[in-house]
C-alpha cells in the first residue's frame, strides 16, 4: 500500500498579492533617499506639530486681539479722565465767586478830590505795605528841604546795592532833577537813595521828617522805615494814602514830573530814556494830576491816581491787586464808574 504525499493547503490569491505588493513597497521605501519613513507614531507627531503651530498662531492672534482690546480700553479711560477734568474745571469756574464790585485788590478807595466824599470803599482802613507809593512822601520831604535840582551828583555803589533794576551806573554823574524823574517815573530805587544822600539832611533826619509829616497830617496808621518802599514795614491805608496823594498832587513839581509819559536825559555815561510806570499817564485816556505805582511781594501791585474828568476830580487808591495789569484795569473801571455816576447813598 503506497503512502500519499500531503498536499499543501490552498493559499488564497488575495493574500499572496498582498504579500508581494507589501514587499515591493517596503523595498521602494528603503531605496528612496530622505526622511521618508513609516516609523510608528510619525504621523501623530506631524499632526501634533501641525496642531501645535495652529495653537501657537491662535494664541498669538488671541494675545494680539487682547492687547488691542486693552489699548482701546486704556484710550477710553484716558478720554473719560480728560473729559472729567474738563468738566471739573468747568464746574470750578462756574462755582468761582464773582466779586460784585469788580475789584479783586485787597483794598480800594475812590473819593471826590474836591469834597473828600467817599464814592467807593473796600477795606480802606486796613493797614498794609504800600511799596513804592512811599516815594511820594520822600519827594515831598525832599522838595521842602529846597535842594538845588540843577546840581550834578555822582551815583555810588551804595546807591546801587540791593536797589533792583536801574539805568544808572556806578560813578555816573547826573543832576538832582534827573534823579527825581527816575524816582517818580520809573520808580528807581537807586535814584531815590541818591536823592536822599545828596539832600542837605542826614538820612535819620530825613526819615524822621517823613514820619513827622504823616503825623501832622493825622495819618496815624502810616509809618516809614526807609525811603524807597522796598521794606514791607512801610505801611499805610487806602484812606490815608489818598490824603498823601492829594497833598503831593498839589505840589507843582511833583504833579509835573509824576504825570509825564516819558523822559529823556543825558548822564555822564550815556543817554537815558525812561517811561512812566503809571500806564494811565502814557495812554492819554485821562487827565492825570498825580499818581504813583508800587510793588513788592508783601504789598502786591499798588496804584494811586488823581484824575480830573469833565464831571469831577477823583482820587483812586488800589492796594494789593493780584497783577500789574489788574491794578490798572480795576483803577480804570472805578474811575469810569465813579467819575461820572451820581453818588448813591450807602454806596460801597
Amino acid at each position: 500500500m503506497s503512502r500519499k504525499t500531503p498536499v499543501p493547503a490552498h493559499v488564497p490569491v488575495r493574500s499572496l498579492y498582498g504579500r508581494v505588493l507589501g514587499g515591493l513597497f517596503l523595498s521602494a521605501a528603503l531605496l528612496l533617499p530622505g526622511d521618508f519613513s513609516f516609523v510608528p507614531g510619525a504621523a501623530e507627531g506631524a499632526a501634533a506639530s501641525s496642531a501645535k503651530g495652529s495653537s501657537t498662531r491662535a494664541k498669538a492672534g488671541s494675545t494680539k486681539a487682547s492687547a488691542g482690546r486693552k489699548s482701546t480700553a486704556k484710550k477710553s479711560v484716558r478720554k473719560k479722565a480728560t473729559a472729567k477734568k474738563r468738566t471739573t474745571r468747568g464746574k470750578r469756574r462756574a462755582r468761582a465767586p464773582r466779586n460784585p464790585n469788580g475789584v479783586n485788590a485787597r483794598a480800594a478807595l475812590v473819593i471826590d478830590a474836591r469834597t473828600g466824599e467817599i464814592l467807593f470803599d473796600k477795606n480802606s482802613g486796613t493797614q498794609m505795605p504800600i511799596a513804592s507809593l512811599t516815594k511820594l512822601m520822600t519827594a515831598m520831604v525832599l522838595i521842602e528841604s529846597k535842594p538845588d535840582f540843577s546840581r550834578r551828583v555822582m551815583v555810588t555803589r551804595e546807591d546801587l546795592a540791593g536797589s533792583g533794576r536801574t539805568q544808572l551806573r556806578n560813578g555816573e554823574v547826573v543832576t538832582m532833577r534827573d534823579l527825581l524823574h527816575l524816582a517818580l517815573l520809573s520808580s528807581d530805587n537807586a535814584a531815590t537813595k541818591a536823592l536822599v544822600r545828596n539832600s542837605d539832611l542826614a538820612p535819620e533826619e530825613f526819615l524822621a521828617r517823613m514820619n513827622r509829616k504823616a503825623q501832622v497830617m493825622g495819618l496815624h496808621q502810616t509809618r516809614f522805615v526807609e525811603f524807597t518802599g522796598l521794606s514791607e514795614q512801610n505801611v499805610s491805608t487806602a484812606t490815608e494814602y489818598a490824603q498823601i496823594l492829594k497833598l503831593a498832587g498839589n505840589e507843582p513839581l511833583i504833579q509835573h514830573v509824576s504825570t509825564l509819559p516819558d523822559y529823556t536825559f543825558r548822564g555822564s555815561k550815556g543817554n537815558h530814556h525812561i517811561v512812566n510806570t503809571n500806564r494811565l499817564c502814557r495812554y492819554g485816556v485821562f487827565d492825570v494830576r498825580g499818581g504813583k505805582t508800587g510793588f513788592i511781594n508783601e504789598a502786591g501791585y499798588c496804584l494811586a491816581t488823581w484824575v480830573s474828568t469833565r464831571t469831577r476830580d477823583v482820587i483812586s487808591v488800589v492796594l494789593g491787586a493780584p497783577s500789574n495789569s489788574a491794578r490798572f484795569a480795576e483803577t480804570r473801571r472805578l474811575i469810569d464808574r465813579w467819575s461820572v455816576a451820581p453818588v448813591a447813598k450807602g454806596a460801597s
